[in-house]
């Protein structure tokens, strides 16, 4: 497909990326709007919470949301796509992913950017136990990813799975590491290691017989997280195996579902391959949408409606 020419005009202090991803992030608030959670028992014996929310009136539509590193079913990015699709006549589900809800998970395994796993027993519930004819997905970060992946890995998609958006989404997880690691990103490199090794404690208490807590005390960087925990509780072989069979990018070719990804030039987390320009060029299902601005998960607009929330609604809208 054509690359989509975005039509993203924000305000003037909005259009640099650093305002942007930190406004969106810690000053944003979405009000009037009251979540459910459901929790639900995974094949391994742990378990995630979905924090749902309706329309007014019946509908036979839903989104699935899922958030970015160490994010929730409560950052305004999701509760303000939620929203804005309920107020729309369609039900919407912001998937928590494991130890993300606000209570550690059982296992020593987590989440990760290619847990793809998890994500297929969620639909899988949805699909089994509601009555949902048309399902769109929505991924910001590395829930876009993950989204992404799942779509091109080779998975039987349901029928009911019509759409996705996968926004500010680091399909090639290598560069965007290195990006993370570059002293224009040092403040949100260091608050995610700040949370991830926070937890890491926690996790290493419980299972000291496969954690050492010297291992722990020696992460310096994101990196060290990876080989350290993410790629050894997640069967990889180091931090690098794990973003090589991790990274959707290789997988965009093979999306037979109408997906459109938004990312925005000026995101610093996202390196050169992360515009996936050639595939979306060669593939008909897949829509690349690169606005000058929006930084990493911004994209702010009018009326505390943000830009990449009236984009998705539209792109599913148009398959009506």
């Amino acid at each position: 497909m054509p690359i989509k020419e975005p039509t993203y005009k924000p305000l003037f202090y909005f259009k640099n990326g650093f305002v942007s991803t930190v406004y969106s992030g810690l000053i944003r608030h979405v009000k009037e709007i009251s979540q459910e959670r459901e929790r639900i028992i995974l094949n391994d014996g742990d378990f995630i919470d979905l924090d749902w929310s309706f329309s007014k009136e019946k509908t036979n539509k839903l989104i699935v949301l899922l958030h970015g590193l160490e994010g929730n079913a409560q950052r305004p990015y999701m509760t303000g796509t939620a929203k804005l699709f309920n107020e729309n006549s369609v039900d919407a589900v912001c998937v928590n992913f494991r130890g993300c809800s606000g209570e550690d998970n059982i296992k020593y395994r987590s989440y990760h950017s290619g847990a793809t796993d998890d994500l297929i027993e969620i639909i899988q519930h949805i699909t089994s136990t509601k009555q949902y004819s048309e399902i769109y997905l929505k991924g910001f970060s590395l829930g876009g990813n993950v989204i992404l992946k799942y779509l091109g890995e080779g998975n039987v998609i349901p029928k009911q799975v019509k759409a996705a958006i996968a926004v500010s989404v680091p399909c090639y997880l290598k560069g965007s590491s290195n990006e993370l690691h570059t002293f224009k990103n040092i403040l949100y490199h260091d608050r995610f290691k700040k949370h991830l090794i926070s937890k890491l404690k926690i996790k290493q208490t419980q299972f000291s017989d496969i954690l050492n807590i010297t291992h722990v005390n020696s992460i310096k960087t994101l990196l060290d997280f990876d080989n350290i925990y993410t790629s050894k509780a997640h069967g990889f072989k180091d931090a690098f195996d794990y973003y090589e069979k991790s990274s959707s990018l290789q997988f965009l070719d093979n999306i037979k579902t109408p997906t459109l990804i938004i990312n925005a030039l000026n995101d610093s987390f996202l390196s050169s391959e992360c515009y996936p320009v050639k595939e979306a060029k060669e593939n008909s299902n897949l829509y690349l949408e690169m606005p000058s601005h929006g930084g990493h998960v911004g994209f702010i607009d009018k009326k505390n409606i943000y830009y990449n929330e009236k984009r998705a609604l539209e792109f599913v809208n148009l398959l009506d």
